[in-house]
């Protein structure tokens, strides 16, 4: 698990949406961002991408103090592995980086050797 977000955070994800095909992806990064809807893509103001993100149920209630929700983005950087395959993280990951595999609702995700880049990807063909 990532030791930066925690499943009590995720309760009321509903469903996971992705952006983009997964195949290409050793990791993505994960964060809690503050939106001001339940569902639908959110507002993205990083460097970088959005690949996916999460929707929540009926239930989800905003925080009192700030009327808005906490969602989870997954978003890879410019100089993260899947656009700069010899860069910084050629081996290794970002903290908050796990397998895009392991993902689902209300479900962290998980380091595995290959979102830390210990194995090569599989050649297709």
């Amino acid at each position: 698990m990532s030791s930066l977000l925690h499943e009590s955070q995720l309760t009321h994800e509903s469903s996971v949406v992705w952006l983009e095909d997964l195949d290409g992806l050793d990791y993505v990064r994960q964060a809690l961002d503050k939106t001001s809807r339940r569902g639908g893509k959110p507002r993205y103001a990083r460097d970088g991408r959005m690949v996916g993100y999460t929707e929540l149920d009926p239930d989800a209630t905003p925080n009192p103090d700030s009327g808005l929700y906490q969602r989870r983005t997954f978003f890879l950087l410019p100089h993260d592995r899947p656009n700069d395959p010899d860069g910084l993280y050629q081996a290794g990951a970002p903290g908050e980086a796990v397998d895009p595999r392991t993902i689902e609702a209300r479900s962290v995700g998980e380091k595995t050797p290959r979102s830390q880049g210990e194995t090569k990807p599989e050649a297709v063909g």
